[in-house]
């Protein structure tokens, strides 16, 4: 296990504005809230938190994050972009995209996203993303996103080396879940991979603020798109094929009757491939 540190951090990252600046916590409940923390203080636009772990961390739907101490990519990013609301989720697909291509640079790895805001590696979770806004009447006020990344975790009994009953992950992760090491058959070092991932999202993010929307790109990189799934709703379930998604980043399903559904917030709990 490898610790980091704000000034190893600042040191390596070749941004202009995202880690600009960069708080960091050997441990810390949320970097999410951190994050928030500081935007309520006045933090600009860019600034990062990082943990190596997160005691009380979240996934979407109030999920968990299993972690080990020194294990993962644990961040935050705090941004304050002049955008309508309406495009809010564009920022979530800056941060997937700018992860993927990261990932790949680092490692070689190709991993696919998931909608709404996971990242997979051969039908199984390699990370996610989970977005919080804050708005001010119709305004984007500003954005919190969080991105947690398996980078150095064994989730297969096989190769599981920590003893301690807290470092044992839940059972059902040896079979869902992913890390990079598992993949490429070797530690990676989450600096480097902190590095590029931020310097990819960044290309994304002043895209985006100079007009020209990431969905092409965040939807051509969708593992979900041009396939049968099955989507958990607040109330029932929806189960039909993923036809695309729309530019603001919602869902678009056709069911078993040929009728289209936009879904904008769900689960999808089981993707295969479309007959066609």
């Amino acid at each position: 296990m490898t610790t980091l540190s704000a000034k190893q951090i600042a040191a390596t990252l070749t941004t202009r504005r995202l880690g600009r600046p960069v708080s960091y916590f050997p441990a810390i409940g949320s970097t999410n809230d951190e994050a928030h923390r500081l935007a309520q203080g006045g933090a600009g636009d860019g600034a990062l938190v990082l943990a190596d772990e997160q005691t009380a961390g979240r996934g979407r739907l109030d999920r968990t994050w299993w972690a080990p101490s020194g294990t993962c990519l644990l961040f935050s990013l705090l941004l304050r972009p002049a955008l309508p609301l309406r495009c809010a989720g564009q920022l979530t697909m800056c941060l997937g995209l700018g992860a993927a291509a990261g990932i790949e640079q680092t490692t070689g790895v190709r991993a696919g996203l998931k909608w709404p805001n996971d990242l997979v590696l051969n039908g199984r979770k390699l990370g996610g993303i989970l977005a919080e806004l804050r708005t001010d009447g119709d305004r984007l006020d500003y954005a919190v996103l969080g991105l947690g990344l398996n980078v150095n975790v064994a989730f297969d009994e096989g190769r599981r080396r920590t003893k301690g009953k807290e470092d044992q992950p839940p059972s059902d992760l040896a079979e869902t879940a992913i890390s990079l090491a598992m993949a490429v058959g070797h530690q990676v070092d989450r600096l480097a991979l902190l590095a590029a991932i931020l310097a990819h999202t960044e290309v994304w993010y002043d895209r985006l603020l100079a007009g020209e929307s990431p969905h092409t790109a965040w939807a051509a990189r969708l593992d979900t798109v041009d396939r049968r799934v099955t989507v958990s709703l607040p109330a029932s379930r929806l189960t039909g094929v993923a036809t695309g998604v729309t530019p603001e980043g919602a869902l678009v399903v056709r069911d078993d009757n040929g009728r289209e559904h936009v879904v904008w917030t769900g689960d999808v709990v089981s993707v295969r491939l479309a007959l066609r």
